[in-house]
């Protein structure tokens, strides 16, 4: 039942995520839906209430069921927590509670200090979601690769996302000028070349399939950003994605 929920969670919030699991063999499946059940469970509390005190509270009570996991004892009672206890360990379990501390930022309104503040946030968030989810599947090395790829990612969503972040008051980028947006995007792209050669990390990497596509359009186009309408048409999202599983790529 955990399994079907988590599944049923990403399939809502996170279609892209889900779409990229759902290519994936049944046993990875269901790993990559645990982890990215818990990340939307995570990556949404800072933002469900206006009370910054009850927001800590929520991530609080994620890093307590992380320690749970992490130490193999009893894990509290919630669809996510029981299916991603089957394939997180102590390591991945770390992991997965520095993006939780890294989404504190989401509760307040502070811009970052500093681009490699920002690079530091991306890289917890989704470059520790990608190296934890090819732990998942057994993966061990290239995790510098791995992560890279997953910071590559981080970059592309963020600049998706980058508009509507700013109209709920916060500062995501720091110099939101059309040449800032296109040199985030071109530092996307040398991330997004790194090379692993574990092939039971491709479940994870897939998630990425999108990064390259977008993060070249916003060099080209940054206004896309700005105008908060970057992304993929429907038939170039899901074709590329059917590609690269045909290839196993």
């Amino acid at each position: 039942m955990s399994d079907a929920a988590c599944a049923g969670l990403v399939e809502r919030a996170d279609p892209d995520r889900f779409l990229s699991a759902m290519a994936a063999p049944p046993k990875a499946r269901a790993a990559l839906m645990a982890i990215y059940a818990f990340n939307v469970e995570v990556s949404r509390a800072p933002w469900v209430t206006q009370e910054p005190m009850i927001a800590e509270m929520r991530l609080q009570w994620w890093r307590d069921a992380l320690e749970e996991i992490g130490s193999a004892g009893p894990v509290r009672a919630h669809e996510v927590t029981e299916a991603l206890s089957h394939f997180v360990d102590a390591t991945g379990a770390e992991v997965l509670d520095k993006l939780v501390v890294a989404r504190r930022w989401d509760i307040y309104r502070e811009p970052f200090e500093d681009e490699a503040h920002l690079l530091e946030y991306l890289q917890a968030t989704s470059g520790g979601l990608m190296w934890a989810s090819a732990r998942a599947l057994g993966v061990r090395e290239g995790e510098a690769e791995i992560r890279d790829i997953g910071l590559a990612m981080g970059i592309a969503n963020w600049l998706r996302a980058a508009a509507q972040l700013e109209a709920h008051g916060r500062v995501p980028l720091l110099d939101g000028r059309p040449e800032g947006i296109a040199r985030l995007a071109k530092l996307g792209l040398s991330h997004a070349r790194a090379k692993v050669s574990d092939p039971r990390a491709r479940p994870a990497l897939r998630a990425a399939w999108q990064t390259r596509a977008l993060l070249r359009l916003a060099q080209r186009h940054p206004q896309l950003v700005q105008d908060g309408r970057l992304g993929l048409s429907e038939f170039r999202r899901k074709g590329s994605l059917t590609l690269r599983m045909l290839l196993n790529r």
